[in-house]
């Protein structure tokens, strides 16, 4: 058992300060309880001072080492402190103590703490090992030096577990997934795997991005693994990971918290998966989701299979207008005048048309598993179609389309309508088990599912006529204060639940005809990395070699319409990235819908700046919003040293 295993970064206190040998025992056991180790801490301590009663274990040296065995300890651990000023700590030599670790083994482990003192003392007698633990100020860095001396100290082990791990795979498995499958999915895979390699502990990632599954763990390697993290904001298969000790949390995290979750994952503190055959379950030891989280996530499960069919067809729609010649003898034949026009917009028109369906289709199985799929699609279809109970009675009247809230709408109400079927046919015998997902869930629940469509529709029509009613009718500083707020809105979190819910805004205005509010999306989604790239090439002193190779990357990043670019520089320093990047998204937004710049395609960037409407005007407000976030950004970033 190497002393790392044993250590967690809950149990370290390098700014240790007690004024006398009680305090310093009292505040050690405060550091053991903090790691969960513990069942008693009162029956701990207890241990700890009956230990202490029989001769004092500060060894001399600088060093004590507490340590206690009793069935009030649930699981052996260490706790480690460090007192750069020293504690009288009755030492065997009167030096005082500045070095400390305390230990906490349960009764049924024999020899374990011997073996952990053992361990302790060879290590510890080197004193410019000692000397560089008591000068450590960071946690991850204690946890190395002390993991490179158990390396040099015992070096046969480490060959041992290298074997062990060749034989039985990787350490730590990880699943990374992001509801665009783009940028962060990748990110966080990037970080996990920079993380375990720093730390010397073996990990292998899947990731679940747009183009499906890569590194795919396989059987073996899941059985053999200690602990699997999921970091992901969509749904993942998790079946497969059943009996076996799961973290479950956000893709940002697996970006920015990488270190702290390798660190529990060895820790050996996740608690065991068991699947049940929901969708994204977990189990009550990881993170528990908060309503809005989890309405986020099946939100996003139809985002990321929505958009495909969103960006390809609307570019094929977009393209169709520039091939096209107007004419004002027949104004709504525009995009369908020449045949290469009429090609190209009949496909892209049948793809754009998937959208609402599979959004709806897809939030649904988000919730109730694939059962509610097809109650879902057509769902999304009825609220695209407008269907009325009006309307199928007397298919003279007209229809009333509710659209993208329509089917926001419908795919929750299908979820949630096949998880009330599952429990009222939870008490039928196992030998209808079969019908149940051939015919019950997908008989009513279509039945209830289109029921409730034809009977909101009507109201969410109006909700939705409304809405691009107002927008349409927008005035030139309600549109300039709009393109503010939404290109500002892309920079707050370049990817995450703000950055999507002003892109939502923009794909739903293209459905229903508002092509101004895309082009401003787009614009301040294309800024934050172009402030990065353009900072790092005129303002070279603000960053090191490495950030400025990097900050190349970001023209790419930016003129591609991926914000995420900027991700990794707004993590290192958000206090000036961050607004530096949000005022000059704004300043391209609204000058975007002041030059009434319109896009009919939901991506593209730089691609498709040629169906831009006044294209000079769009590219001219995307750089000028890239200047003042690239001037903001150096004049609040301080000279670096190399």
């Amino acid at each position: 058992m190497k002393i790392v295993d044993l250590l967690q970064k809950e149990g370290i206190n390098l700014n240790f300060n007690p004024n006398s040998k009680e305090q310093c025992i009292n505040e050690l056991v405060d550091l053991m309880d903090k790691t969960g180790n513990l069942n008693n801490k009162e029956e701990y301590k207890k241990a700890i001072l009956d230990r202490e009663a029989l001769s004092t274990t500060g060894i001399g040296d600088g060093i004590a080492i507490p340590h206690g065995k009793t069935s009030a300890v649930k699981k052996a651990g260490l706790a480690a402190a460090i007192s750069k000023n020293g504690v009288d700590y009755d030492s065997l030599d009167g030096a005082p103590a500045k070095l400390f670790f305390m230990i906490a083994v349960p009764n049924n482990n024999d020899n374990l703490h011997l073996e952990v003192l053992a361990r302790l003392s060879t290590i510890l007698m080197d004193e410019s090992f000692r000397t560089n633990l008591i000068n450590c100020t960071d946690k991850d860095e204690f946890l190395r030096l002390i993991d490179k001396k158990e390396i040099e100290k015992f070096p046969e082990e480490d060959v041992k577990e290298e074997v062990k791990m060749n034989q039985s795979g990787f350490r730590i498995l990880a699943v990374t997934a992001c509801p665009t499958g783009i940028a962060h999915t990748y990110m966080a895979a990037e970080s996990l795997e920079s993380k375990g390699k720093e730390m010397g502990v073996s990990i292998k990632v899947e990731t679940n991005g747009s183009g499906g599954a890569k590194n795919i763990l396989t059987k073996d390697e899941i059985a053999n693994a200690d602990c699997i993290i999921i970091a992901a904001d969509k749904n993942v298969e998790m079946a497969r990971f059943n009996g076996k000790k799961v973290i479950k949390t956000t893709v940002a995290n697996g970006i920015h918290k990488a270190g702290d979750l390798i660190n529990q994952a060895i820790s050996g503190n996740a608690s065991v998966y068991n699947h049940t055959g929901k969708a994204d379950e977990g189990s009550s030891s990881m993170e528990n989701e908060s309503v809005g989280r989890q309405i986020y996530k099946h939100l996003m499960n139809g985002v990321s299979h929505m958009l495909p069919f969103v960006i390809g067809g609307g570019i094929l729609i977009a393209l169709a207008f520039l091939f096209d010649t107007f004419n004002p003898a027949n104004p709504g034949g525009f995009g369908s005048g020449t045949p290469l026009a009429a090609v190209l917009m009949k496909i892209g028109g049948t793809a754009f048309g998937f959208m609402l369906p599979v959004l709806a289709g897809f939030i649904a199985m988000s919730i109730a598993d694939r059962p509610a799929l097809a109650v879902g699609f057509v769902g999304g279809m009825l609220a695209n179609t407008g269907t009325t109970f009006a309307n199928a009675f007397d298919g003279k009247l007209p229809a009333v389309s509710s659209g993208f809230l329509g089917a926001l709408l419908a795919g929750f109400a299908a979820g949630y309508i096949v998880l009330g079927l599952k429990k009222l046919f939870a008490g039928l015998p196992n030998s209808l088990e079969g019908i149940k997902p051939v015919l019950l869930y997908p008989l009513l629940g279509v039945l209830l599912i289109g029921i409730l469509m034809l009977a909101i529709n009507p109201f969410m029509g109006v909700i939705n006529t409304a809405i691009s009613g107002a927008l349409n009718s927008m005035g030139g500083t309600s549109k300039i204060l709009l393109g503010i707020v939404l290109g500002g809105m892309m920079s707050v979190d370049m990817g995450g639940p703000v950055n999507k819910a002003a892109y939502l805004f923009g794909t739903a205005s293209l459905a229903s005809g508002n092509f101004e509010i895309m082009a401003a999306v787009m614009a301040g989604g294309m800024v934050p990395p172009l402030v990065i790239a353009l900072c790092t090439t005129f303002f070279k002193n603000r960053f090191t070699a490495r950030d400025r190779q990097s900050g190349l990357v970001n023209y790419i990043m930016g003129l591609s319409f991926i914000s995420e670019g900027a991700i990794p520089f707004a993590a290192a320093d958000p206090i000036r990235v961050l607004p530096s990047c949000i005022i000059g998204s704004a300043v391209a937004g609204g000058l975007s819908m002041a030059f009434g710049c319109a896009l009919r395609a939901p991506h593209g960037g730089v691609f498709v700046i040629a169906i831009v409407s006044n294209p000079f005007a769009y590219i001219g407000a995307i750089l000028v919003g890239s200047v003042v976030g690239a001037i903001i950004l150096g004049m609040l970033k301080k000279p670096v040293e190399e």
